[in-house]
């Protein structure tokens, strides 16, 4: 999962219309099971992940969906790999969007939240004297390798591995070149694929809620529902790419981006 180019430090890793076989909500498409990692596992009967488990052709997704620019993709090569699975990595990204809201947070609770050994490459960036910085994204992957998903980003916005933090210099730095790091706390996935994929194959913080993504001419948002009781968690919307709407009480900046992402 990127934010645009977004090197997620976990452990000591770093890192809209589709064809009806892989578009929509799984729960609502034909499934058929698979063993993943010895996980029985719900994907969509005739979806890109079903026929291709990871790697299909680019001359499948340029029929599949012509209005997408592929040229990015050619110059980066699959390699197959045993993640606990047999896979294929990069994963392609081809045609997805997302919201993002960065507010301030109490930096002692950042770090306390951070494992020693990730603090001991890595730190929280202060903004200010106290205050670190929280990225909260949502993420919809309308077209991609493991079929259509949405997931949910809360992380730590840190320095880079082995670069001095100069506070909100750095901030202002990854910013303007959208080459984001961060300490990812959590990563809800509303599809049993994503979960698995991310918790057996890299070891990410993900679990299985229900995401529901909206978009209209004026906003996009994501209702995010409580995995133990199914009822609404918050509502996460951005109005026009430059204004911010969460509920409950959150209110700050966000930016909305379409982006093309291998991981």
């Amino acid at each position: 999962m990127n934010i645009q180019k977004m090197k997620v430090t976990l452990g000591l890793a770093v890192s809209l219309l589709a064809p009806q076989s892989w578009a929509g909500n799984a729960a609502e498409s034909k499934q058929v099971h698979i063993n993943l990692g010895g996980h029985d596992v719900p994907v969509v009967a005739g979806g890109l992940y079903d026929r291709y488990r990871s790697n299909p052709p680019l001359s499948v997704i340029a029929a599949e969906a012509p209005d997408i620019d592929l040229s990015w993709f050619k110059g980066l090569k699959k390699e197959k790999a045993d993640i606990g699975f047999e896979s294929y990595s990069p994963n392609f990204y081809y045609k997805n969007s997302k919201i993002t809201a960065v507010f301030t947070a109490d930096i002692r609770r950042l770090r306390e939240l951070m494992p020693e050994k990730i603090l001991k490459e890595v730190q929280p960036l202060q903004v200010w004297p106290g205050r670190g910085v929280v990225a909260l994204t949502a993420y919809t992957y309308q077209y991609c390798d493991n079929d259509s998903y949405n997931e949910i980003s809360l992380s730590i916005v840190t320095n880079k591995p082995g670069k001095s933090s100069f506070g909100p210099f750095t901030l202002l730095g990854q910013s303007s070149s959208g080459d984001f790091w961060g300490y990812v706390l959590k990563l809800p996935v509303n599809t049993e694929l994503a979960r698995v994929r991310g918790v057996v194959g890299y070891n990410l913080p993900k679990w299985l809620t229900g995401i529901e993504y909206k978009e209209s001419d004026k906003t996009v948002s994501f209702v995010v529902n409580d995995s133990e009781t199914g009822k609404v968690d918050f509502v996460f919307e951005g109005k026009n790419s430059t204004s911010l709407r969460i509920s409950p009480k959150w209110s700050k900046a966000a930016s909305r981006t379409s982006t093309r992402t291998a991981s």
